[in-house]
């Protein structure tokens, strides 16, 4: 029998799961069970949950539907731990390094008690210090174990489920499980301690619970906010059936009803219903006030007496006095806009434009990426939209000649961002673009992440200093209804990096979509275009951009690389889009195609890509062609940029580490032969998941023309596609 079942719901968070449960496995002392509880077997978290499990036998993932809700997923956890002692974690929360070796000192210690009761810290997203709620009132506590009535302040239900340990024995004597429905915390809380005889605390830190930007599904408006009655009437029905003393049952009572009323003085969490909550509290508190219960004072207190003879309309007038108050602050003077966006003021009062679309790439580089090609599929399928491209002023001359543009910066760019029903990007609107009702605002992105992205960036700090500030950043992700994504690896990464409302749009990119429309006639004239010599093998080389590094460093001698990889080897290079304006030199054997407006292009040109840890290899890997990973200084730049999987480990090909080794993978010819083969077919597995040629068209029917997902076209198996014709293909034809 383990020493701990430490039990991980995971509804909604697959994207941090991983985290979670490497912070318990990863602990000093290994006597544990862990169980993962997923919503299905084929869920994206049972899916994270099934690869622990293979690596590690003290994993044992179960199931709950996520109609069971939180209680439901934390119970059926209950019904296979099989340890001395059960803890429980949310699945993007951290059990902290050395808390279970603690947890089984203190158990040790203060021998047979049924709950520990420990510290946690709430740890905001980004600004802010942690705090620490639970402290001050374990304080309070006796050093040794102790009986409740010792300390009748504790009362369980001001501390979350994952702040105490329950011995699991006692659970099951008592039949205890988490209570139906939702506020399952404050009802579990109050029935565990309710029924405990001795307890004690670890004036200790154990979790780290990382708060959601979005806040807590709990604190959203529904009917749900009635059930917080329903653990009330619970918890206070069960401390009568234990014939409690009424010294504990008063603070019970008292803590339970501060959030009956934290409820009630916030009517807009209750849309409807808000009078009946008010009536039936009313009568709970009648029925369940302890004999000689005293009112707190100050406002509180008015709540309380308020709320005991049940005057609804007098609790409404004292909440519309706090109301005025707060109004009367907000109309404190603001700063004006700047005098450019004076006018954009004014159009942001004009009604919106039902066919008005906007693009944007690459912070106005030019027409190109993904919103180049949604743009395209548009004017096909939804020929009554207008489309305006959004370019900076030094690339308006590189804009197609049918595509309207609007310069950044300009009085008509401020115009079309007012008005526009739907905004499109890969990357991000300037800042002072506000986000109206009745919008659209698309993020399409543009990369699979291997590296960190967003506020995963804040604990490497060389990234973080060039970042500016992720407050900002999430502000601009607050403007999202969409993000779109190529396969499942980035769905859970952009939900950790960008934490929003948004939704998720997994139809592929559909800049890739090409890779599988272009023809055998398009790649030799893409090749001619930029001067690819017949008969050559056209490698291209796409380093991606280092954060420590001051300006472009190709990282290798390409001249040299051609004269040793073979006479007809030249090379394609491809800079990181930071430089496309840097004027490198090429020769007759370095092709610079960096300005080139469309990657896509180069790609299709390309008979094999050498890359290090640049995005492109997930957008190359469509075409099934050879890809060798030069990885010179993988070591460093894991530590300075941070990276969300070992690429080492699942590469799309060889991996070499010095020009000589990258040299002789092409002159022997392994960089194309059956295991370069079978590497890039598992990695195209897992990272080439939605991209089938069809991904603009999904995205112009579901967010341009309103049509619901059901009805989209499905994507194509991987098994079944056939993309472009590579230039050697053409040859042999």
């Amino acid at each position: 029998m383990p020493r701990f079942s430490i039990i991980v719901p995971s509804h909604g968070v697959a994207a941090r799961l991983s985290q979670a449960l490497d912070s318990v496995l990863g602990q000093s002392f290994g006597d544990l069970q862990l169980i993962p509880v997923c919503d299905t077997p084929d869920s994206p978290a049972a899916a994270v949950a099934a690869g622990y499990a293979e690596r590690d036998c003290r994993v044992t993932p179960v199931d709950s539907p996520p109609s069971a809700g939180p209680g439901g997923a934390r119970n059926a956890g209950m019904r296979a731990a099989t340890g001395a002692y059960v803890l429980f974690l949310d699945g993007d929360d951290l059990l902290l390094p050395g808390a279970l070796a603690a947890l089984d000192a203190r158990l040790t210690e203060t021998a047979g008690v049924d709950v520990l009761y420990v510290e946690h810290e709430r740890a905001p997203w980004w600004e802010g210090e942690p705090t620490n709620p639970a402290a001050p009132l374990l304080a309070k506590a006796p050093r040794d174990a102790f009986a409740p009535d010792e300390l009748p302040e504790l009362t369980g239900v001001q501390l979350p489920a994952w702040s105490a340990v329950y011995r699991r024995t006692f659970l099951t004597e008592h039949g205890l499980t988490f209570p139906d429905s939702h506020f399952t915390d404050l009802g579990w809380g109050g029935l565990t301690t309710v029924a405990a005889g001795r307890i004690a605390v670890l004036r200790r830190v154990v979790v780290r619970h990382r708060l959601r930007r979005q806040g807590s599904r709990l604190n959203l408006p529904g009917p749900h906010q009635h059930t917080v009655l329903d653990q009330v009437d619970l918890v206070l029905a069960r401390a009568v059936e234990r014939a409690l003393p009424a010294e504990r049952i008063r603070p019970l009572f008292e803590q339970l009803f501060t959030y009956v009323l934290k409820t009630a003085s916030r009517p807009e969490r209750l849309p409807s219903g808000h009078r009946a909550f008010f009536r039936r509290a009313a009568r709970l508190y009648r029925r369940h006030r302890p004999a000689g219960y005293r009112a707190p004072g100050g406002s509180l207190g008015v709540q309380h007496r308020l709320l005991a003879t049940g005057a609804y309309l007098a609790f409404r007038s004292l909440r519309g006095a706090n109301q005025v108050t707060a109004k009367a602050t907000e109309r404190l003077p603001r700063p004006r806009m700047l005098r450019t966006r004076l006018r954009y003021a004014l159009d942001l009062r004009r009604p919106l434009d039902p066919n008005l679309a906007v693009y944007c790439a690459y912070w106005g580089r030019g027409y190109a990426c993904n919103p180049a090609a949604i743009h395209a599929k548009a004017r096909e399928l939804a020929p009554h939209l207008r489309s305006v491209f959004l370019v900076e002023a030094d690339q308006a001359h590189a804009m197609p000649k049918d595509v309207e543009h609007a310069v950044i910066g300009s009085r008509r760019y401020w115009e079309v961002l007012a008005r526009a029903t739907y905004l499109v990007n890969n990357a991000n609107f300037a800042e002072g673009v506000v986000k109206r009702a009745g919008s659209v605002h698309l993020q399409t992105q543009h990369g699979t992440p291997l590296k960190t992205m967003g506020v995963d960036q804040s604990t490497h700090p060389v990234v973080a200093a060039r970042s500016g500030s992720f407050t900002r950043l999430l502000g601009r992700v607050d403007r999202w209804d969409f993000n779109l994504s190529a396969n499942r690896h980035s769905t859970q990464m952009w939900e950790r990096a960008f934490p929003g409302s948004y939704e998720h749009l997994e139809y592929g990119y559909p800049r890739n979509d090409v890779y599988y429309t272009a023809t055998g006639e398009d790649v030799a004239r893409i090749r001619r275009e930029l001067g690819v010599p017949q008969g050559s093998t056209a490698v291209l080389y796409a380093p991606t951009h280092r954060d420590h590094h001051t300006g472009f460093e190709p990282g290798l001698d390409l001249e040299a690389f051609c004269a040793a990889a073979g006479e007809d080897v030249v090379v394609l290079l491809r800079a990181h889009y930071f430089y496309d304006r840097g004027g490198l030199q090429g020769s007759d054997r370095v092709i610079d195609v960096t300005a080139h407006r469309s990657s896509e292009d180069v790609c299709l040109a390309a008979d094999a890509l050498v890359t290090d840890y640049s995005s492109i290899m997930f957008d190359y890997a469509n075409l099934d062609r050879p890809i060798v990973v030069y990885a010179d200084d993988w070591d460093v730049y894991r530590q300075t940029r941070g990276v969300y999987f070992d690429l080492m480990a699942e590469p799309p090909g060889p991996v070499v580490r010095t020009p000589q080794e990258l040299a002789a993978v092409f002159r022997d010819g392994s960089y194309a032969d059956a295991g370069s083969a079978a590497l890039r077919a598992a990695f195209r597995e897992r990272f080439c998941e939605f991209d089938d040629g069809r991904a603009a068209e999904r995205v112009v029917r579901r967010v341009l023309l309103g049509e619901p997902p059901e009805a989209l076209p499905p994507v194509i198996p991987l098994a079944e596609r056939v993309p472009a014709p590579a230039a050697a293909t053409l040859v042999r034809s």
